[in-house]
């Protein structure tokens, strides 16, 4: 990886030209204009398809906020309290239109993202880590950037193996060579990545141990009205609070105040044996998300998808179709 690597500290802004060569990129390695960016022969559709993979969305959010600069960014910037279902809808009609749309969609949805980050800059309130009070943080800096691409690819293989069949180690090498096509479409380069799963693997055990990630009270404030449900009028189950616990670095866990004791294993444990027992048999109408079964219909000729994916879409995304 190029100077600012995983672990420095030293801010590298994501410039508006390494977006656009980023994209040219993507247009290069393409299935194609409908298929999109991956297409229905990349493991990424097989893995992301997958509504099993939000078993892990607690862990990914938990991760990101662990860093102080996106802690930072979501607590100063982000609509996360004022409007949660909102703020979903509009997060995965981005990353799921990246995935599944076509290759022009995924390109929009691209910019959009970038246009938004390229807005969110500050300063953090109070030493967090590493990091003095007072230090700059922009949400288009290439190393943080990298930390939130690499939360996502992690844990979508890690619940996706929680309860189906395990990707081999050759899958998990074409799932991250993919995984740097996903990155390209955040601006992120080759050069600004591990070059293999096992690079990648290291560069994640690194993070989770380093001084880089550390909670602040801001983050610590936005995971306890999530999972307090205060912030959605819904609470979070205590499986799935455990489940979350267990799936995170034990340091991290217990800096964000979860506990897993007997009581949560059992929770945790009873959750998974009827989720291993009853999703591998649904039917995909009813496991796999409606971007990707929207996806489908467009590969089929199809002008739209049917009146059940759009209500699953309007479920996942909060609209009838991805932009």
């Amino acid at each position: 990886m190029r100077a600012g690597g995983p672990l420095e500290d030293m801010p590298l802004l994501l410039s508006a030209d390494d977006f656009e060569n980023s994209l040219d990129a993507v247009r290069e390695a393409a299935a194609g204009p409908i298929k999109g960016v991956f297409g229905p022969d990349s493991l990424t559709w097989r893995v992301d398809r997958e509504a099993a993979i939000f078993l892990g969305a607690g862990r990914a959010l938990l991760l990101q906020l662990a860093h102080p600069w996106v802690a930072a960014a979501i607590s100063e910037h982000s609509k996360t309290f004022a409007d949660p279902v909102g703020r979903f809808h509009r997060t995965f009609n981005i990353t799921f239109t990246m995935v599944f749309g076509t290759l022009d969609q995924a390109l929009a949805a691209s910019r959009r993202l970038y246009r938004r980050h390229t807005a969110i800059t500050g300063t953090l309130p109070q030493a967090t880590g590493r990091f003095e009070a007072g230090s700059a943080y922009h949400a288009n800096e290439v190393s943080a950037l990298r930390w939130v691409h690499a939360t996502l690819v992690e844990t979508a293989l890690q619940t996706h193996d929680l309860v189906l069949p395990a990707l081999t180690n050759s899958e998990r090498e074409q799932y991250w060579a993919e995984a740097k096509l996903y990155a390209a479409l955040f601006g992120l380069r080759a050069a600004d990545l591990p070059a293999d799963w096992t690079s990648f693997a290291a560069y994640t055990e690194a993070m989770s141990h380093s001084d880089i990630l550390a909670v602040s009270p801001a983050a610590r404030d936005i995971a306890e009205q999530i999972f307090s449900g205060s912030a959605t009028g819904l609470r979070v189950p205590r499986w799935y609070r455990a489940l979350t616990a267990h799936l995170l670095p034990e340091r991290l866990a217990r800096e964000f105040g979860f506990e897993f004791g007997e009581r949560e294993a059992r929770s945790m444990k009873a959750a998974l044996t009827w989720i291993r027992r009853i999703y591998p048999r649904l039917p995909m109408r009813l496991r796999a998300v409606g971007p990707y079964q929207e996806a489908l219909a467009r590969l089929q000729g199809d002008k739209q998808p049917d009146l059940a994916v759009r209500w699953l879409n309007r479920l996942w995304i909060g609209r009838p179709m991805m932009e």
